[in-house]
């Protein structure tokens, strides 16, 4: 009957259909996540026996540690940098993938290799182009006359951070570019032509139509960047390792070398929890944006 109120079936009736999922999620996500924190106040030895607890000591030891804020400071301006100068770049990379013109297929194809591409094997291959040795960069730069002598740009402290800058940028362009091709492709036509018949102009459109029907487009695509750059791992420590010393490391790679070089699972532990904290509110603000996106298409 119309107007009929559906009735609802318990919970409990979804968990055989639901176990797979949840057995996953517990084995996969909530226990490795229990895991983490209890190693983070436990006291283990460089064998990784557990020798019993030791409470907040592996936070102190990690707040103490004098290599810390280079490397916080280093990792917010890894964050700051690489998604603020992706985001910059995407959005006209967006708009020239939106135009018409030929050859446009071809743009598309192009600038997604870069994203389907294993990070490791794009690394290595930038690594090898900026050897100081036999690495094209210097050959093309001695060919042109730019430098006489061969120069180390990821063994030198000054350049190499920058240089793992720009590797970043360049590997994260595919992913936000089409997000931001999908915000662009969703705006209605209609709406563009309205905007026409008012005598908006192409700049006063763009900027009082487009980039606000941009905005939840926008945001996602910053949110999950924001993830996927803070998690990486791959360029870091296949150019440079966070050498020389740890003038290139990041949280991600400086809790590497704390586990695996310095022997202190404890204190790497820690880090890792304050990592885990970082991505889980990048997480809950991108849930947030979701939740507000559908409520602005509704």
């Amino acid at each position: 009957m119309a107007g009929a109120p559906v009735k609802k079936e318990p919970f409990y009736k979804a968990l055989p259909w639901l176990s797979g999922t949840i057995v996953l999620i517990v084995g996969f996500v909530l226990w490795p996540t229990l895991e983490l924190f209890l190693m983070s106040i436990r006291s283990i030895d460089i064998s990784g026996v557990i020798e019993g607890w030791a409470g907040l000591e592996n936070y102190r030891a990690l707040i103490a540690n004098i290599d810390l804020p280079a490397v916080l400071r280093r990792t917010v301006v890894w964050l700051v940098v690489v998604v603020g100068m992706t985001l910059a770049i995407s959005l006209p990379l967006a708009q020239l993938m939106n135009a018409k013109f030929r050859g446009q297929k071809f743009l598309r194809y192009s600038i997604i290799i870069p994203w389907a591409a294993s990070l490791v094997i794009t690394a290595t291959s930038f690594k090898w182009i900026l050897d100081p040795y036999y690495g094209m960069m210097n050959l093309i730069l001695k060919d042109l006359g730019i430098i006489k002598e061969d120069v180390d740009l990821l063994g030198n402290p000054s350049t190499s951070f920058i240089v793992l800058l720009v590797v970043a940028i360049f590997v994260s362009l595919p992913f936000t570019s089409y997000v931001l091709l999908a915000g662009l492709q969703s705006i209605p036509g209609e709406v563009l032509e309205a905007a026409k018949v008012d005598g908006a102009g192409a700049w006063k459109g763009y900027w009082t139509i487009i980039f606000p029907l941009l905005r939840p487009a926008f945001l996602v695509a910053a949110v999950i960047n924001a993830v996927y750059v803070f998690n990486s791992f791959p360029i870091i420590w296949v150019m440079t390792q966070g050498g020389p010393g740890y003038e290139t490391d990041t949280t991600t790679t400086f809790s590497y070398k704390v586990a695996f070089r310095d022997q202190d699972i404890g204190q790497s532990a820690a880090l890792a929890v304050g990592n885990f904290i970082v991505i889980f509110i990048f997480i809950m603000l991108f849930l947030r944006l979701s939740k507000w996106r559908e409520a602005d298409q509704s």
